[in-house]
């Protein structure tokens, strides 16, 4: 049925809530300057009241808003109250092409009456108003799974004050501690103050006092705490604990990987920092994958972003010495790496993710579920059909006499199995992919013939450093290692190219004969030379035999 045009309107009722909260308030600094303002549940429009035609109007999405507040004047003779909603919109950056997420805040004065306490009533039914209806409108990805943090969310804010360019502190009280605030979100900072001690310090805190576990550092930060939880006892419970990352370091990958999941336009600098600090203050957790890495010492380290070895692990750890530029380094380490190039020697062996197994299902009776016990007879492997094989690697066949992938050594790493404390609680996640690393891998792997490489990268994040978007297709928890490695044989300037491309994504698309790109679930990588260098997740560990497998969606990340 029509409505009579001669009925009020219900939903224009001032300072009433009928469908849409509508109201009419004074300027922060001008009394004579009044806005009529309306808030509906995606948006806050502002219009200013004036005689003249063509008001301004404007609008914002609740998308963008992170929280409101309501408060008194510092003026104990003014009677009204106010409200400021804070939204970090994308607008045109000043000086460059694209869009940034910048920093708006809207304030009004609340005088109906002349009683200071009902309008600071009203002020806060505003302001709680704004805050219900923004953390209904947090920007969601489609198709991804998401849950919330608790409100108010329980923060313990660690920050390394050496990380980078030694800035973190300042840049976390300069842009995110107001933020925080904004957002009304209570944190506890903690100084890191040694190496470890973030690891230590998670291993053994009361997670149930905290929400949120977040880093303000480099990478490094984080890894020593996700390797924290999975130490404790209850690393099934503590490793859920929703982990926020917010880029105070040299690489930053993860902060940039997560911006970018975001669907933004890239970002760096502050304009990064200020895009997860935004996503942070929204509150979504999604999934995130980690991988378990062996080392031949049978230490296990779980990692959340990549396994280097070669060319990138060089230009990681040797660009240290230039830490005080920032990002700058890892380009200065590039340059002075490609000028004295290095070739490695090993062997490299993968599952491929076509190979893998769904979750229940068991191989045919042909097929051997288990690797031969024995690691001096050679693996048998089911040649490569791929579409994607480049005609640079030399796969074996089942026909074939060929280099197995074991250790030489007798410091075997076994297969870590679970096993059940008295109170049937699970102390470890189990890596069903791995042999021991004394023994061949399976049939179901593919074994790259030994060759020189210039680089192995095992990557599970979209970037490797802010500027660096390395596996475009990557997501937290597409449940993949995305696997890079480099042969011998490209030049100085083809390498180059490479990482230049790197930075938009390109460089699969550059044709280059020695880049081989590959999807998988697991892998072992078997040095061969002497000298080098390993890292995880940016930091140097143990060189010698090491193996990994992904587990999908072990830990949780704050994201957008």
């Amino acid at each position: 049925m029509e409505k009579d045009a001669s009925e009020p309107d219900p939903s224009r009722q001032r300072n009433g809530v009928v469908g849409v909260l509508y109201g009419e308030f004074t300027d922060l600094l001008n009394d004579r300057v009044r806005y009529s303002v309306s808030l509906t549940e995606s948006a806050l429009t502002i219009q200013k009241i004036s005689s003249s035609p063509g008001r301004t109007k404007v609008v914002f999405n609740l998308t963008d808003c992170v929280g409101c507040r309501a408060y008194r004047g510092p003026d104990s003779a003014d009677v009204g109250a106010y409200f400021t909603a804070y939204f970090y919109p994308f607008k045109r950056r000043w000086m460059s092409a694209g869009v940034a997420r910048q920093r708006v805040e809207q304030c009004f004065r609340v005088a109906l009456v002349q009683d200071p306490h009902a309008n600071l009533q009203e002020a806060e039914r505003w302001a709680c108003a704004i805050r219900d209806a923004s953390v209904l409108q947090a920007p969601r990805r489609d198709g991804v799974m998401y849950t919330e943090l608790r409100r108010p969310c329980r923060v313990m804010m660690l920050v390394n004050p050496h990380s980078g360019r030694g800035q973190a502190l300042q840049l976390f009280t300069g842009h995110i501690q107001g933020m925080l605030t904004e957002a009304a979100v209570p944190y506890t900072l903690v100084i890191t103050e040694h190496q470890n001690h973030a690891r230590e310090l998670v291993k053994k805190a009361d997670l149930s006092q905290w929400d949120a576990l977040v880093i303000m550092s480099g990478d490094g930060l984080l890894f020593e705490v996700i390797n924290g939880l999975m130490e404790r006892e209850d690393w099934q419970e503590a490793i859920q604990t929703p982990l926020g990352i917010l880029p105070g370091g040299s690489g930053n990958a993860l902060a940039a990987s997560v911006h970018h999941y975001s669907q933004s336009s890239p970002a760096w600098n502050e304009e990064l920092l200020l895009s997860c600090g935004f996503m942070l203050c929204k509150g979504l957790v999604g999934s995130m994958d980690l991988v378990s890495i062996h080392l031949a010492s049978r230490q296990r380290l779980f990692s959340f972003l990549s396994l280097a070895w070669g060319f990138v692990a060089d230009v990681d750890i040797e660009s240290e010495k230039y830490r005080h530029v920032g990002a700058i380094r890892f380009l200065m380490g590039t340059l002075v790496r490609l000028a004295s190039l290095r070739v490695y020697q090993g062997r490299l062996a993968y599952l491929p993710v076509n190979e893998t197994l769904p979750t229940g299902k068991h191989p045919p009776p042909s097929t051997p579920q288990h690797p031969s016990l024995c690691s001096s007879l050679p693996c048998q492997l089911i040649p490569n059909t791929s579409p994607n094989r480049n005609s640079r690697r030399n796969h074996n066949s089942t026909n074939s006499n060929h280099n197995t992938i074991t250790n030489s050594s007798n410091n075997a790493i076994t297969t870590k199995r679970t096993e059940t404390q008295s109170d049937g609680k699970t102390e470890e996640p189990v890596d069903s992919l791995l042999p021991g690393l004394d023994q061949p891998v399976p049939e179901s792997w593919t074994v790259v013939k030994e060759e020189d490489f210039v680089l192995v990268l095992a990557i599970y994040q979209s970037h490797l450093a802010e500027d660096l978007w390395t596996a475009p297709g990557a997501m937290a928890d597409d449940g993949l290692i995305h696997l890079f490695y480099v042969t011998a044989g490209i030049s100085r300037p083809a390498l180059l190219r490479l990482f230049l491309a790197m930075e938009k994504g390109a460089h699969l698309a550059c044709g280059c004969p020695h880049l081989v790109y590959e999807k998988v679930k697991a892998l072992r990588l078997e040095p061969i030379s002497p000298q080098g260098m390993i890292t995880v997740d940016g930091e140097m560990v143990e060189y010698g035999p090491v193996q990994a497998q992904i587990h999908p969606g072990l830990a949780r990340l704050i994201c957008g």
